[in-house]
């Protein structure tokens, strides 16, 4: 494959691409990073040339990654484009989800074309990323011409992909936060209600780890809101009185947390068919009432 690809910013993400493209065929030129030993990490899986500037990598790649932290991203183009680092016909990659394509504008003004290509995973470690971002869903945001560019990386990815607007770049960000980020918060939520209970922490998460799994297997086998289940999803009001008497007696700071999500909930309830109008508004009454209410000292 005679495409030639520079990463600049070889930490997780850009070791894990430099990593899973290369064993894809395509010649990874050169990688550069400001800490010495991420640029190594890299070097030494793949045996790639350890530049000693941005701007040799950029000059050396017809598809430049910058997969630094978002913070970075605009001075690493800055500083190119203040060198006159990139040139026409280049393609010009970031991969993070907060940044829209036009953080990198100015690499335009060279007559390259810009691209955002986001995987939507999560990544612990290079390991980790090298392992879950082939297959993963990917958004591609940025030059429409440049778009069979960002579609022919995905699918070295063997991944799947969607196209989004660059104005909708926050709000798209922002769905994947709540997936992914919330989620951490959710349980941590849970644990603390099981924790009220006398419940440790350590036995608490082992005890509701194949809950979200099977949750989960739930979502992917029948879709939301069929995977809905539970007392608001039976209309079972009782339960959740119950639960609030005794989240006011023995976790009165939760309660609005747990009253916010039921009050979404309900609305999924309907959409799923269990119940109906009627029983959200009666379930709506009692959140708003709890929401309402003045927050008890913790």
């Amino acid at each position: 494959m005679n495409v030639k690809i520079g990463i600049i910013g070889t930490g997780v993400v850009g070791t894990a691409v430099g990593v899973v493209l290369n064993q894809k065929g395509y010649e990874i030129t050169g990688a550069y990073d400001i800490k010495a030993e991420s640029t190594d990490q890299l070097v030494e899986r793949i045996g790639c040339t350890p530049h000693t500037s941005p701007q040799e990598v950029s000059r050396s790649a017809d598809i430049l990654f910058i997969t630094t932290n978002d913070a970075a991203i605009g001075k690493v183009v800055d500083t190119l484009a203040d060198s006159g680092a990139f040139y026409d016909g280049q393609v010009v990659v970031h991969m993070s989800g907060a940044q829209s394509s036009e953080i990198l504008d100015p690499a335009k003004d060279f007559g390259a074309r810009v691209l955002s290509v986001h995987p939507l995973q999560s990544f612990a470690n290079v390991d980790g990323a090298i392992k879950n971002l082939p297959g993963s869903v990917f958004s591609i945001e940025g030059d429409k011409d440049a778009y069979d560019v960002g579609v022919g990386i995905v699918e070295a990815l063997d991944g799947e992909y969607f196209f989004i607007d660059r104005k909708a770049k926050p709000l798209y960000h922002a769905g994947a936060c709540v997936v992914s980020n919330y989620l951490v918060t959710l349980i941590d939520f849970g644990l603390k209600l099981l924790e009220s209970t006398g419940i440790p922490r350590s036995a608490g998460i082992r005890a509701l780890l194949p809950l979200i799994q099977g949750t989960v297997n739930n979502i992917q086998n029948v879709g939301i809101p069929r995977a809905l289940t539970g007392p608001i999803a039976r209309g079972d009001l009782s339960t959740i009185l119950k639960h609030l008497d005794c989240l006011e007696e023995m976790a009165p700071e939760l309660m609005k947390l747990y009253s916010w999500l039921g009050f979404y909930t309900t609305q999924i309830a309907v959409e799923k068919g269990t119940i109906d109008n009627s029983a959200m508004e009666e379930f709506q009454r009692v959140f708003r009432r709890e929401l309402t209410r003045a927050v008890p000292a913790s």
